[in-house]
């Protein structure tokens, strides 16, 4: 069993005397076990201008990344293991907020777009799918959360047709 560790950290700017009314910023820091410090924020979206920090990352979007780096991760070991080299991995994720099935405001899609270029010889249209299946499968934060997740993998092709 791991533990991992996140903290958060808030506080009123002085200056915000409308608390009660939502007049308050939202900008906050994430700080990781690594000695990493992000600017957070709610989402522009959710909580508007200027209470939210639109350079900052929101918890969505947070939620998103951590979806689409877990797949990745996993998907790079896999191939690895079946003898193919990954030249490069870009995935341009998204989210998709609505509604879920008891009426509450929730992430309920995650489409993952991996766009996958191999050194080499690739693998068939059907391993790279099945690569993206035991990716998923394996993926700790995905089994982790209750969100229909999406994969429309790409195999990037070269000039010569190569990967």
């Amino acid at each position: 069993m791991a533990h991992h560790h996140a903290r958060i950290t808030w506080q009123r700017d002085p200056a915000a005397t409308q608390f009660p009314r939502g007049q308050y910023s939202r900008a906050h820091t994430w700080q990781f076990d690594g000695g990493l410090s992000v600017p957070a924020s709610s989402s522009p979206v959710v909580v508007p201008l200027p209470w939210s920090d639109e350079q900052a990352v929101d918890p969505e979007e947070a939620f998103v990344a951590s979806l689409s780096s877990c797949h990745m991760l996993w998907f790079l070991s896999l191939a690895a293991k079946e003898g193919f080299t990954v030249d490069s991995y870009d995935d341009a994720a998204e989210g998709l907020m609505a509604q879920d099935a008891a009426g509450r405001l929730a992430i309920t899609e995650v489409q993952l777009r991996p766009r996958v270029r191999f050194a080499g010889t690739p693998p068939s249209a059907e391993r790279h799918a099945a690569l993206h299946h035991a990716a998923h499968e394996a993926c700790f934060i995905a089994n982790s959360v209750r969100t229909e997740i999406r994969c429309d993998a790409e195999i990037v092709r070269t000039e010569t047709g190569n990967a």
